[in-house]
């Protein structure tokens, strides 16, 4: 990367990351709508579906991604970038019985795509600078999960759930275009990086462990949070959608201020995510109001703009360039492998307590990551 001519690589991290990223929530918040009142999916079978993509991207990018050699890499990411495209439209098309396939094939692409981009946005050598375009990288992520639900909204005033997919394409498409111009490391040397390092160095348990902190919410908002705010508040499709825009325009904020102030000490950024998550959980439980809920949304916003960006922050300052690869790999393997249990776990607390009840139940539960977030900080001191 050409440190003279920065505003480049950032055109192209904003453009493939916001493409990538609003059309891949579109499918996680309508897929659940679709499952729920159009093929009439139990909540089980609701939160199984749910969980196919994160399934298949924890296993691309897990036992795929980190295994390639650089230009190997380089050929997978774009050939499944290329994939995306033509995958994404079919689910036009989608019945009970294919969507399981195309959420599948999705979900093994993100895996491929996703921690390429996230290590692309990590090679500037200044520390500054790379800070600032991971902030960026996450920055252009929450842009598009704002005008993402916004967009579908709009075109849900209009059009089926269905026919939503195909506007989206447009971004499947952008993906593939986006996909040429990303650049890759070179590879570690063979007496370089092994496994075992990346899973006990300090900033990859806490980049980890701030993403277990906040990832049972959002997930539990992502897959019942537009069928709450139906259920519970007699909201339309349009706006249960528009209702992600809100809850995503707050992580902006936060993601902004780490784009143009990157943090020297992380301890802060931590402790509002875990102050908020645990306030914000509780408002969703005794929320008695669209506005009360509405509000609710607006704090969760808050952490889930501050973990990742804080997550990316830790690895960058804990590995090599060689070494960010097979770290960002993993990293997105267990995330995408935790979020693949969420839906199922989550979907069957729903189903025994409801929806309102076990938004209560995760409080506790994200209390206790909270404990071993802090744990792990004071120890590490990252």
């Amino acid at each position: 990367m050409n440190k003279s001519f920065p505003i480049i690589s950032a055109i192209i991290i904003i453009g493939i990351t916001f493409s990538l990223r609003a059309s891949n929530n579109m499918i996680i918040t309508t897929l659940p709508l679709i499952a729920r009142y159009d093929f009439h999916f139990s909540s089980i079978l609701i939160g199984v579906v749910s969980s196919l993509a994160a399934i298949f991207a924890f296993i691309s990018s897990g036992l795929v991604n980190s295994k390639l050699k650089s230009k190997l890499r380089r050929r997978f990411f774009v050939l499944f970038s290329i994939f995306y495209a033509i995958i994404f439209p079919l689910f036009y098309f989608s019945n009970p019985f294919n969507i399981w396939f195309f959420a599948s094939f999705l979900g093994f692409s993100m895996g491929l795509i996703m921690p390429n981009i996230m290590t692309y946005a990590g090679l500037f050598p200044d520390q500054r600078t790379r800070e600032r375009m991971l902030s960026l990288y996450t920055l252009a992520l929450s842009t598009s999960l704002i005008l993402g639900p916004l967009i579908e909204s709009v075109v849900l005033l209009k059009f089926t759930l269905f026919q939503a997919f195909l506007f989206f394409s447009l971004f499947a498409i952008l993906v593939a275009i986006f996909s040429f111009f990303i650049k890759f490391p070179n590879d570690a040397p063979e007496n370089g990086i092994k496994t075992t390092p990346v899973w006990k160095n300090p900033g990859f348990e806490l980049s980890i462990a701030l993403n277990l902190m906040y990832g049972i919410p959002f997930g539990m908002l992502t897959t019942f949070g537009g069928i709450f705010a139906v259920e519970s508040f007699k909201a339309s499709y349009s706006l249960a959608t528009a209702l992600f825009g809100i809850f995503f325009a707050t992580s902006f904020l936060g993601r902004l201020i780490l784009t143009v102030i990157p943090p020297r000490n992380l301890w802060t950024p931590i402790w509002v995510a875990a102050s908020l998550t645990v306030i914000g959980l509780l408002l969703v439980f005794i929320s008695p109001s669209l506005m009360f809920y509405i509000l609710a949304l607006v704090i969760l916003g808050i952490p889930h703009g501050l973990t990742y960006p804080i997550s990316l922050i830790s690895i960058s300052r804990s590995f090599s360039v060689e070494e960010r690869n097979i770290a960002n790999s993993y990293f997105s393997a267990i995330m995408m492998g935790f979020s693949s249990f969420i839906p199922i776990i989550i979907s069957s607390i729903v189903n025994f307590f409801g929806i309102r009840d076990s938004f209560a139940l995760l409080i506790p539960v994200a209390l206790a990551f909270i404990l071993f977030v802090i744990r792990i900080f004071l120890k590490q001191k990252i």
